[in-house]
Formats: C-alpha cells, sequence, structure tokens
C-alpha cells in the first residue's frame, strides 16, 4: 500500500495547522512580547553600558582635577619658594666684597691718610654688614661652639686640650653666612678632636 494519506487524514492535518483568529492574536502578542523582551535586553544592555562609561569618565575627571589641584599647588610652593629665596644669588656674590673689605681692615695703618681710608673701609664695611642683616643675611656662629657639619667645613683638625674642647672650634678661617634657613657659605674651620 501506498503512504499516501486518506482524505479524511489530509483534513485533519489541516484543520490542526490552520490557525483560528484567536491563535493567530496569540501568535502575534507573543511575537511583539518577544520582541519587546528582546529589545528591553538591548536598553539594558545599553543602560549597563553607558553608566559604565560615565564611572569611567567621572573618574578620569576627578583624576584629572586631582592633578590639577595638586599641580596648582606644587607651583605655589615653588613660587613661594623662589619669592623667600630670590636674593640668594646675590648674597652668594657680596660674601667675597665682605670678605675684601674685611683683609683691608686687617692691614696696620701707620699714617693718618691710610688710618682715614681704614676709617672710610670700616664704614663701608658696618654699613654692608647692616644690610645683609636687615635682608636676612646672617654670619654663622663658629668660634668655640660644637661643630655642625651643615654648618662648618672642617679643613683641618688639631689635638684637643681638653675634653669640653672635644668637636668644637677652636679657629675660624673664613666667616661663613646663612640666608634666613639655608646655608649661603660654610664657615671654614679648625676643628679640635
Amino acid at each position: 500500500m501506498s503512504k499516501e494519506k486518506f482524505p479524511s487524514e489530509k483534513n485533519l492535518d489541516e484543520k490542526e495547522t490552520a490557525s483560528t483568529p484567536e491563535s493567530a492574536k496569540k501568535k502575534a502578542t507573543e511575537d511583539k512580547e518577544a520582541k519587546k523582551d528582546n529589545h528591553d535586553e538591548k536598553l539594558a544592555k545599553e543602560i549597563a553600558d553607558l553608566k559604565d562609561k560615565n564611572k569611567e569618565l567621572e573618574d578620569k575627571y576627578l583624576r584629572s582635577e586631582a592633578e590639577i589641584q595638586n599641580m596648582q599647588n606644587r607651583y605655589s610652593k615653588e613660587r613661594a619658594q623662589l619669592i623667600k629665596y630670590e636674593s640668594q644669588s646675590l648674597a652668594k656674590d657680596i660674601l667675597p666684597v665682605v670678605d675684601n673689605l674685611e683683609r683691608a681692615l686687617s692691614v696696620e695703618a701707620d699714617d693718618d691718610v691710610s688710618k682715614q681710608l681704614k676709617k672710610g673701609v670700616k664704614m663701608t664695611l658696618d654699613s654692608l654688614t647692616k644690610t645683609l642683616k636687615d635682608h636676612g643675611i646672617v654670619e654663622i656662629e663658629a668660634e668655640d661652639v660644637k661643630f655642625d657639619p651643615t654648618l662648618h667645613q672642617a679643613v683641618q683638625t688639631v689635638v684637643a686640650e681638653n675634653d669640653d674642647q672635644k668637636d668644637h672650634v677652636v679657629q675660624v678661617l673664613q666667616k661663613g653666612y646663612q640666608y634666613k634657613d639655608r646655608t649661603l657659605r660654610p664657615a671654614m674651620v679648625v676643628v679640635a678632636q
């Protein structure tokens, strides 16, 4: 026998596959809901991506803002340092002049002319020393004080006469100077050991 379907069987299959208006509506509704669910999933994913991107951009913004603030603070500190120590190079250049004036005063004056000249040099040195002090440049105390490597430069050592003299400056070879809290030039000294 052939495998052909009888006419009655064909009608039954057609009835099962034939759609009724209710089933068509139901299928259309299901399709719409499936499309809507798919669309909602896409929107949810897009929203999540945008939130992540927003967080990333906000983080970059905050980091940039902090970096700008740090740069401004660093600039302010550097500027304050420059203003505070603006005369440092001039002071270093003037120190040899002070040394030369002191050397000129150490020479003995025999006659009236040289005494007058020495008096003028003394007045010049006093005026220069006062001006330096007014601008925060002071001489470093060195004679008979404890040796401090930040303020003194030991160029020679001698044997200490007693225990109290150990690690103390016994002679100053060249005066040292400080500008505010910085050492312009350390004092060249002889230290007892």
